[in-house]
Parts: C-alpha cells; sequence; structure tokens
C-alpha cells in the first residue's frame, strides 16, 4: 500500500513527504525508546507525539511514514526537522484504534 491510498481511506493530510511511499508493516506506540528498537524501515509509524524527538527516532529507524493519529500535527521544529531529513509525515483525524482497524481492513481488501 501506498501513504497516497492510506490519506484516501483515512482521511488523512500529508504534512511533508513523499505519499508515493510504499509501506508494508504498521507499528503502533508513543514510547520513543520502545519505537527506536521496534520500527521497521518498511512501516507505517501510528503515534500522537509530535516533537522533535519523534523525527529524531525516524531518522534512526527509517519508517515509510509517520501516521499521527487525532488530528495532531508537528510542532515547528519538528516539521522542520522532518523536512530537512526527508520524512515522510501525515495526520489523520481518528483515534490509533480506528487507524489499525481500518489499515487492517485495506489490507484485506489487498489481499482478495
Amino acid at each position: 500500500m501506498t501513504i497516497r491510498d492510506v490519506c484516501k481511506r483515512l482521511d488523512a493530510t500529508l504534512i511533508c513527504g513523499d505519499d508515493g511511499k510504499c509501506f508494508e508493516g504498521v507499528y503502533v506506540g508513543d514510547f520513543l525508546s520502545r519505537a527506536m528498537s521496534h520500527v521497521q524501515s518498511d512501516n507505517l509509524w501510528v503515534t500522537i507525539m509530535s516533537n522533535v524527538n519523534v523525527i529524531a527516532v525516524a531518522t534512526l529507524t527509517e519508517p515509510a511514514a509517520i501516521l499521527l493519529a487525532e488530528d495532531v500535527t508537528l510542532q515547528e521544529d519538528a516539521q522542520s526537522s522532518a523536512e530537512q531529513n526527508g520524512i515522510t509525515v501525515l495526520t489523520s483525524p481518528h483515534s490509533a484504534y480506528e487507524i489499525c482497524a481500518m489499515l487492517h481492513q485495506m489490507s484485506l481488501e489487498n489481499q482478495a
């Protein structure tokens, strides 16, 4: 699936980066030290954290994108850092739970 697909289905808005990127898995979590050891390079990382430390973790783990739940937006310094580091970030009005349920449904549809 692509980030563009996610934007369409999850009412998500691209904040910065490339919406043509593909992702294979999803990681959901806000605890940054845990995310550092679990986010994979092909993951869509769902979180509500929006500070510059999230971008720092993303530069280490290189997820396909960060998806901010609950209409969270990046803090100004975090957005600047994301843009400088080529990190794709989007935001959705849905909760992390709703996002996961929708992504699961999308993956089932893609398998059919």
